[in-house]
């Protein structure tokens, strides 16, 4: 009788229990391909990390196993596929840990392994059975309400006591990570410069809407509810935010803003210097997370002439929209998403816009991208086979880095057919596309420079239909009521919007902390690609992001909202088992290549 999948997967993790058990590492790679990949996501290594090959594998394990202790690797659920292409997920566990994973089956050896830490031992959430109860029932005089309790405890953290963490920055990523932290006991503040949770979304521009779909834009713990629409309104999000900071009760310090952070070598914690409602106040955390989005500072580039420009000219970040620019000339110099945003709402208000295309463009129709590229992972369609968002986010990882632009090119090839007619008639109108140097599309462009993408939700017809014009070439200068192109052509403007992306996260720290601290962090965001603006040598994970830095006690969170969601967890985990005192030694804490 021929193999089942789940017996097939059954032998393999039995084989890989009993010889890591041993710490018989050859028998153990015995049991991988030589072209394999393990991803490991703090489980073994605190660290996020991808060994690629059976030599990086071997490293590991001689480096970890003695103090990870790793057992009880067992199927999860029943395997998928056939004998010969198994995949599964599995659990096991550490010393530390307990942990949850997927894995992938040639012929009865592993092509790859995914393995994440999902809760540790004896420092579990306090959920489901181990939930609080609440209230003591016991009358007594003087017993004071939950309101009173958490009012108490809001007025000592920060000022009496101090928070373990300090997260500096209140958007999405720094609210996750906080909810995280919070279910976990960890003592939290995050810093926010704006008034309320969901404004860095409420002044963005009024027409803003999100382009990723519901179903991979939930945050930590608590869905949107299943009429939530697809595709939500900023001020929607902005509002789910707020309510969010609430009901998981963080400690959001709004109206704050961090003028300056050191760090004491001598008590080993962190000097954070705020303004709270313009009261200065001093915060020493163990831990600095630095929660800033998925970007730096905005990156405007410095054109001859511009200072004499009479009009009114603004980086996209600064775009509020709406208005009325009837009889108005406006010149948008960006193509990606924020500049087909900005473009269409300045054309629905009346204004005559030209876009400048500065350089190729990949283009997705939303359509083609939530079916192709998302609908088998973040969609009802995806609900209904039982791929949870817990397993998206888990199957999105399972493909390594050096493997995933490969997995992908198939979507975008399809994409490419099924969209061609939309596609010839954006290339008749001079727009310059791409799929990505080697056909991947946006989402591996997104992780490795974060830009040069637009994903269609209209603007495109409005370029093809001439309604919005395009000028393809390099800005040379501008002057009093132009920009001026590289062959000479002049685009009169009342409005100039540098739709022009920003620098890395770490130009946050240079101003916060200090350029050498920046540096010595180095870039984030990127893989080493080396493809355009990610450069080399290759590192197999994003820089920086969700893991130890060159400075110790100094992390980076930020990413989309998916990458938020789920990245937020390993690095609760990480701060979590800093305050226990658990020994973490990271293994191959990642060099520093690049500064800012």
């Amino acid at each position: 009788m021929t193999e089942t999948p789940t017996a097939a997967a059954k032998a393999w993790l039995a084989g890989l229990d009993e010889a890591l058990q041993r710490r018989d590492v050859d028998a153990a790679l015995g049991l991988f391909e030589d072209d394999s990949y393990w991803r490991d996501f703090v489980a073994f290594t605190w660290n996020l990390k991808t060994l690629e090959g059976k030599a990086d594998i071997r490293r590991m394990l001689e480096s970890t196993l003695d103090r990870v202790q790793p057992t009880n690797w067992a199927l999860a659920e029943d395997a998928t596929g056939d004998a010969d292409t198994a995949e599964a997920w599995i659990t096991f566990e550490t010393g530390d840990a307990r942990g949850y994973g997927h894995l992938r089956l040639r012929n009865g050896k592993c092509w790859t392994l995914l393995t994440t830490m999902q809760e540790l031992k004896g420092f579990e959430e306090k959920k489901g059975p181990r939930r609080e109860q609440g209230v003591a029932h016991e009358i007594v005089r003087g017993r004071r309400s939950w309101k009173e309790l958490k009012e108490e405890r809001e007025a000592r953290l920060g000022y009496e006591e101090q928070p373990y963490c300090v997260i500096i920055g209140g958007g999405q990523g720094g609210i996750g990570l906080a909810a995280r932290l919070k279910r976990l006991g960890v003592p939290t503040i995050i810093i926010e410069k704006n008034q309320n949770p969901g404004d860095s979304w409420r002044n963005r521009y009024k027409s803003l809407h999100l382009h990723d779909p519901v179903w991979y834009d939930h945050l930590p713990y608590l869905k949107f509810p299943d009429d939530w629409p697809v595709f939500a309104a900023k001020d929607k999000i902005g509002d789910w935010l707020e309510h969010y900071t609430r009901i998981m009760e963080l400690n959001y310090w709004s109206g704050t803003e961090c003028v300056g952070a050191a760090y004491d070598d001598g008590t080993q914690e962190w000097e954070v210097s705020v303004l709270r409602n313009g009261e200065p106040v001093t915060l020493r955390p163990k831990q600095l997370i630095f929660a800033l989005g998925v970007s730096g500072y905005p990156n405007i580039p410095t054109f001859d002439g511009a200072e004499s420009f009479l009009g009114e000219q603004r980086h996209s970040s600064q775009h509020s929209g709406g208005g009325d620019w009837t009889g108005k000339k406006a010149v948008v110099i960006g193509s990606n998403n924020s500049a087909h945003d900005i473009c269409a709402d300045l054309w629905e208000h009346g204004a005559d816009v030209t876009m400048v295309q500065r350089s190729s463009t990949h283009i997705a129709r939303s359509e083609s991208l939530m079916d192709l590229a998302l609908g088998d992972l973040y969609s009802e369609r995806a609900l209904a086979a039982g791929v949870t968002t817990e397993k998206a986010d888990l199957l999105f990882a399972s493909l390594p880095m050096r493997i995933l632009p490969e997995a992908q090119v198939p979507v975008y090839q399809e994409m490419a057919s099924r969209d061609a007619e939309f596609y010839s008639q954006l290339e008749a109108a001079g727009f310059d596309l791409d799929f990505g140097v080697d056909g991947s599309g946006l989402f591996v462009k997104y992780l490795r420079r974060g830009s040069g993408y637009y994903i269609d939700v209209g603007a495109s017809q409005l370029i093809i239909d001439g309604r919005v014009k395009l000028k393809t070439g390099q800005v040379t200068k501008i002057t009093g009521n132009a920009v001026v192109m590289d062959d000479g052509t002049e685009l009169e403007a009342d409005l100039i919007v540098y739709a022009t992306g920003y620098g890395s996260m770490n130009g946050w720290l240079a101003d916060l902390v200090s350029p050498e601290i920046a540096d010595q962090v180095g870039k984030c965001w990127g893989y080493g690609s080396d493809t355009p603006k990610d450069p080399g040598p290759w590192e197999g994970e994003l820089r920086n992001m969700w893991k130890p830095t060159n400075v110790p006690q100094l992390w980076i969170h930020g990413g989309n909202l998916h990458q938020s969601r789920h990245y937020s967890a390993y690095l609760a985990l990480q701060l979590k088992a800093r305050m226990e005192g658990l020994d973490t030694p990271v293994y191959e804490l990642q060099p520093s290549h690049h500064t800012r």
